[in-house]
């Protein structure tokens, strides 16, 4: 089951925003029909990222430019991406997904990844993502903290849950990702999809506001 791969996860004030000014990475869009895959991109400066197939999402491993400002979660001083983030990165040619041998992952492959909706992503989601990236939104899953830290500042941590996380292997901690379960968000048959945020080149991931609005799509 899905809700299986989610697992709680709470970490201290590592948490860190210093990835630099956003470059405008987020206006490049590579427009193709549905039933069609783009040819890949290329650019100078490449992020590389490692795929965590137990969570359906991929760790950052070495990131460039400034669109990570306003992409991927942050998680115990380390940014994680979810798979629509990562195939429209990849679509535009600034990042590049590796599985856990270290050998690449083609669009192609990542396309798969999608239209397998194991990852709480389906092409339809993706499609909704792209255009709105496209647009100059910024956009993050519905319910998903960008940091943990502005999780603590606006709600009660738990402590018990906090001395468990705090007393688990440390490898272990830095792959447990997410405390939100996702794919139980509906209301009539509509399902919370992503938070939209306006263009703002002042976006803090640990204060980022709250969303414009909210995309929901059918289930």
């Amino acid at each position: 089951m899905e809700t299986d791969k989610w697992a709680s996860f709470m970490e201290g004030a590592s948490d860190s925003e210093g990835y630099g000014e956003d470059l405008d990475d987020d206006d490049i869009c590579c427009a193709y029909a549905s039933t069609d895959i783009p040819q890949l991109q290329f650019r100078k400066d490449i992020s590389r990222s490692r795929w965590l197939d137990q969570f359906g999402m991929a760790e950052v491993v070495e990131r460039k430019g400034g669109l990570w400002t306003t992409t991927g979660i942050v998680r115990n001083g380390k940014i994680y991406c979810f798979i629509e983030e990562i195939l429209y990165l990849a679509e535009i040619g600034a990042l590049h997904l590796f599985g856990n041998d270290d050998a690449p992952l083609s669009l192609e492959h990542i396309y798969n990844k999608v239209a397998e909706g194991k990852s709480g992503c389906s092409l339809e989601y993706f499609e909704a993502y792209k255009h709105l990236k496209s647009l100059g939104y910024i956009v993050g899953r519905h319910g998903i903290p960008w940091s943990m830290r502005r999780s603590k500042v606006d709600c009660a941590i738990n402590q018990d849950t906090l001395e468990t996380a705090q007393t688990g292997d440390e490898e272990s901690r830095n792959n447990v990702l997410i405390s939100e379960m996702f794919s139980n968000m509906q209301i009539g048959g509509l399902r919370l999809a992503f938070d939209v945020y306006p263009p703002n080149s002042r976006f803090r991931k640990s204060a980022p506001g709250d969303p414009y609005f909210v995309l929901c799509l059918a289930s």
